[in-house]
């Protein structure tokens, strides 16, 4: 796992040179990429959500396209369309930017449910189907779409169903302070993103990617997993819980997070780490928790603190609820 580790670093790094101050934002997207996995990036505007898909693009030497979604942007006008040619006859399959390795999906929840659908088979399946036709993507393929959380008017939510879809929900949040004065300092002349080189290739993360599948989980820790999945079935303020997508994801993202952290073997620390990015999006909360202001991260910390770590101690919920039955 030394090799991923290093490359993980490198690429951090790397990046970091245009996105200041958010390494944990910039580890969970490339967790993300290990793993095969999407990213929505939920934040303000103007805190470097764009700036970061570009710079990991770059880094990776990846196809880069941007989908600036809209209101009128059609379903064609992310997947292609066919045209007909009179010089041979035939219907020409013109390729839509989701031909790509690494997609932009800036502002998703601006397009209609009907074009936000169009993404659905490209990011369970890595291929699309135009006129009864299917296209395989390249390889390796991630979408990372932005979204801002605050300004409603005029957006379309995002079903349930590709939220889901999303191995990872990120927030960027507001830089401190002296980070907000060294990124005045580095655009004194230019943009940092302009002169960024490229330290890994897609044929090493494609071979990254396989070697996480070989870090060791144990069946505690899959036990692990599985309960805080179910806890968030259970618990009082959720109206529909995580589903085993959120599972797997769960699994797989931390695999990724022990390579990057120079092991070969998953530890608990690695789930909790990842548990609320992965499971937060994919909870609905009930109305009367709503109504209280109840926030996904609020209900994954309190599951995290209900369900007993392998080898440890129950958290003091858990010891209460023993303690009444």
């Amino acid at each position: 796992m030394e090799t991923i580790q290093q490359a993980a670093e490198r690429t951090a790094a790397n990046v970091e040179t245009v996105i200041v101050g958010k390494r944990r934002a910039v580890d969970l997207v490339l967790i993300a990429l290990l793993c095969r996995g999407h990213v929505l990036l939920e934040d303000v505007p103007g805190v470097g959500k764009t700036v970061l898909a570009k710079s990991i693009a770059r880094s990776i030497g990846c196809v880069f396209r941007r989908i600036q979604f809209t209101p009128d942007l059609l379903p064609s006008d992310v997947t292609g369309v066919s045209i007909y040619n009179q010089g041979s006859q035939e219907f020409e399959f013109r390729a839509g930017p989701i031909m790509a390795q690494i997609v932009l999906a800036d502002e998703i929840n601006r397009a209609t449910p009907k074009t936000q659908s169009a993404l659905l088979e490209a990011m369970e399946e890595a291929q699309i189907t135009v006129d009864g036709i299917t296209h395989h993507l390249p390889q390796p393929f991630i979408v990372l779409a932005t979204q801002n959380p605050i300004e409603y008017e005029g957006t379309f939510p995002l079903p349930e169903a590709q939220l889901d879809r999303f191995l990872l929900r990120i927030h960027l949040g507001y830089p401190a302070r002296a980070d907000e004065l060294q990124i005045l300092e580095r655009q004194r002349k230019q943009h940092p993103l302009v002169a960024l080189a490229q330290v890994l290739t897609s044929d090493e993360l494609l071979e990254m990617q396989e070697q996480i599948k070989d870090v060791y989980v144990d069946p505690l820790i899959n036990e692990y997993i599985v309960n805080l999945t179910t806890a968030t079935r259970n618990h009082e303020d959720v109206y529909l819980g995580a589903s085993p997508r959120g599972s797997l994801a769960l699994y797989r993202t931390a695999q990724a997070y022990a390579a990057i952290n120079g092991r070969d073997y998953v530890i608990p620390d690695d789930v909790k780490a990842l548990a609320e990015p992965v499971l937060g999006h994919r909870l609905i909360i009930n109305p009367a928790a709503r109504i209280r202001n109840v926030q996904p991260p609020a209900i994954v910390s309190d599951v995290l603190g209900a369900v007993p770590v392998p080898g440890g101690r129950p958290g003091r919920r858990a010891e209460r609820e023993a303690i009444v039955t």
